[in-house]
This record gives C-alpha cells, structure tokens and sequence, in this order.
C-alpha cells in the first residue's frame, strides 16, 4: 500500500524470501535457510522501526541537514618537511630509480 503525508511517499512493504534471495545474489552473499529467516526478520523490524517513526508529528518542524550546529574547523594548510622521494622509496619492496612498482589490477 503507498499513501502520501506532507510529501513523503511511504510504502508498507512485507520482505519476501524471493526479496531476500535477489538480495543476496545482487550483494554476491550466500545464505543459509537459517540465516535468511534471521535476515528476514531483522529487515521486517527495520521496516516497522520506520513505520514507527510516521506516527510522530512533526508539524512546524525544520528538516536538518546536520544533526548539531557544530562547524567542522580545519587547520590552516602550511608546508612542512617531508621525506624525500629517496627516503620513500628506501622502505617499498618494488622500486625503480623514481617509482614504486605495484601489481597489474586493471586488465584491458
């Protein structure tokens, strides 16, 4: 069932085990029966938590976008010494005269 309250849509939604099972195959996951009865029931209470929170009345009440008023202060950027490209290079297991050498991870 979908209904609309201030422009929210919400959608009373029964988790199936097909749900589950395109789940776990999307997530590349495998489950046992066990755990996908307790996986089941874990994303039903997580629905109903949601559920819950359509009942309180938020009327008047600003949207946040942070949860406090704290500002994030950042240090200023100054120059300070660092190591060499010798120096870094001395501890890498694979090195070249300017590089580190890594393995292959991208193939064409």
């Amino acid at each position: 069932m979908v209904h609309v309250s201030n422009s929210v849509i919400f959608v009373n939604m029964e988790i199936t085990n097909e749900m589950i099972d395109h789940l776990a195959h999307l997530s590349r996951l495998h489950f046992s029966e066990e755990e996908k009865i307790a996986m089941k029931d874990d994303m039903q209470k997580m629905i109903a938590f949601v559920e819950k929170l359509k009942e309180v009345d938020v009327t008047g009440v600003k949207p946040l976008m942070h949860m406090s008023d704290a500002v994030n202060v950042l240090r200023e950027d100054e120059i300070k010494g660092s190591v060499s490209r010798e120096e870094a290079l001395l501890n890498a297991p694979l090195r070249d005269e300017q590089f580190f050498k890594v393995p292959k991870v991208i193939r064409k």
